[in-house]
C-alpha cells in the first residue's frame, strides 16, 4: 500500500470516527433534554405525554394553594400560568425561594391526566436581583463590604 493510500485510510477512519462519535454524544443530549411545559400546553393535549414519561412543567404558584402536611415535607400546590391550572404534590424539601406567587418549576410525572406528581421543584429567582451593595448605593447611602453601614 502507498503512503498517500494510507493518509487516506487514516483521514476516512478519522471522519467515520468523529461522526460516530457526534451521533452518540447528540443521541445522549436528546434523550435527556427536558424542556418545560405550560400548564394549558398540558391540559390542552398540545403536548404528547407518555405513561410515566418525566417531564417538567413551569408557571406561578397560585395565591393561596399551597396546602403543607403537619410533618411539612408533604405540600400540595396548584401551577398556573394564568390560564389553566394544575395541581401538583411534592415530597420533600422546598427550596427558599418557593412562595405563593412565585414561578416556579416542577420536574415529573403526570397521573390521571391532570394531576402532577412531582420529585424536583425549582424556584425561579426574580429577574431583578440586585447585590446588596448596588442597592444600597442607588438608595443613596454608602455601603464598603465587610463594614456595617451607619447612618448619622
Amino acid at each position: 500500500m502507498k503512503t498517500r493510500h494510507k493518509r487516506l485510510a487514516i483521514i476516512v477512519t478519522g471522519v467515520v470516527g468523529l461522526t460516530v462519535a457526534s451521533l452518540l454524544i447528540l443521541d445522549a443530549f436528546n434523550k435527556n433534554l427536558v424542556f418545560f411545559h405550560s400548564p394549558t400546553e398540558i391540559l390542552e393535549g398540545k403536548v404528547s405525554v407518555a405513561p410515566g414519561k418525566t417531564i417538567r412543567i413551569g408557571g406561578l404558584v397560585e395565591q393561596g394553594s399551597v396546602k403543607r402536611s403537619a410533618d411539612g415535607l408533604k405540600v400540595d400546590f396548584v401551577i398556573t400560568d394564568l390560564n389553566k391550572k394544575l395541581p401538583v404534590h411534592y415530597e420533600g424539601l422546598l427550596p427558599d425561594l418557593f412562595r405563593e406567587g412565585q414561578g416556579v418549576v416542577a420536574q415529573g410525572r403526570l397521573q390521571d391526566g391532570n394531576r402532577f406528581v412531582a420529585s424536583e421543584v425549582l424556584a425561579k429567582h426574580d429577574e431583578k436581583y440586585m447585590p446588596p451593595e448596588a442597592a444600597q448605593a442607588l438608595k443613596g447611602g454608602t455601603f464598603a463590604p465587610g463594614e456595617e453601614n451607619k447612618k448619622p
